[in-house]
């Protein structure tokens, strides 16, 4: 890669990881699910009269949309909100990898390398060891974000068979589908009171952070990500993602004081180890890459 394209890579990595700390600043000011309706919004206006229509069947739209919007971020941010620390929750996140894997083999017939399997075990017992760290908060945040990894895997594979020529442009439409239904979830489940005072009461801190997370992390990050995709290979790009939770623990103890202990290191160490062992020895044929669902998708936590 070109030193330049290094660079851009590095940093969408980072802005992906400390994405994670600013989810946490914006659910100070907005429960969950309107924060997650929120962020699409803004990530879908107003870009989406700009771009073009998607190029891909609207059901594939619709599909990463529930699955990737609704479900996956839904999930993540209330599971950040019941007590998961942001440094954490970027790392049991990684389990999409895992979780891509089994839904390529039950639902398009993928039979994992071996490899990959043994990538696979290794970062489950990274994720394992995360949930058993004391400093883990609430074991049901925990397992929101389980759940958030398993969506975003499901995801993948729509996004793998929606095969979007322009990355961008589909993200965009992609952000369409989330906000009206979170913002009528978060009625019953959050309380209208609670979402009219978040509205009523913003300040520079909520809207920072739901202008980073749609703009930042999710229309920049992705553009970014997809050039680097069509310059380069699935996998010369493919290893800048494991910078991810790296960035996101990194962030978490700069700027919230989260405290790395020798449980979390490990349990750091053994997920990337095992996503980086998943991706070796791709097959030549760029087209048809079994792992290639789980990179770009990380385009937007």
């Amino acid at each position: 890669m070109k030193p330049v394209h290094v660079v851009l890579a590095v940093v969408v990595a980072a802005v992906w990881g400390v994405n994670f700390v600013v989810i946490d600043v914006g659910l100070r000011d907005f429960p969950p699910l309107l924060f997650s309706a929120v962020r699409f919004l803004l990530a879908a206006l107003p870009a989406v009269f700009f771009v073009g229509p998607p190029r891909v069947p609207w059901r594939w739209v619709i599909a990463v949309g529930v699955t990737l919007g609704i479900m996956k971020f839904g999930m993540l941010f209330i599971g950040m909100h019941e007590g998961l620390p942001a440094g954490l929750a970027s790392l049991v996140l990684q389990g999409q990898a895992v979780f891509t894997v089994l839904f390529a083999a039950m639902l398009l017939k993928e039979r994992p390398r071996r490899v990959q399997v043994v990538g696979m075990a290794i970062a489950a017992a990274g994720i394992v060891l995360a949930g058993l760290d004391s400093t883990a908060g609430t074991i049901g945040g925990f397992l929101l974000v389980v759940g958030a990894g398993a969506c975003w895997g499901l995801s993948n594979i729509a996004m793998r068979k929606a095969g979007p020529p322009d990355a961008f442009r589909f993200m965009v439409w992609v952000s369409v589908v989330p906000p009206v239904p979170l913002a009528l979830l978060s009625v019953p489940f959050e309380g209208w009171d609670a979402d009219l005072r978040a509205l009523h009461h913003l300040n520079l801190s909520g809207v920072g952070a739901a202008l980073y997370v749609a703009w930042g992390a999710t229309l920049f990050g992705f553009a970014a990500w997809g050039y680097l995709l069509r310059t380069y290979d699935a996998p010369t790009v493919a290893p800048f993602s494991l910078l991810v939770p790296v960035f996101g623990l990194a962030s978490a103890w700069i700027f919230q004081g989260e405290r790395m202990t020798t449980s979390t290191f490990c349990a750091t160490a053994l997920v990337v180890a095992g996503i980086a062992v998943g991706m070796l020895r791709r097959p030549k044929k760029p087209e048809t890459p079994e792992s290639e669902p789980s990179v770009t998708p990380v385009a937007v936590p």
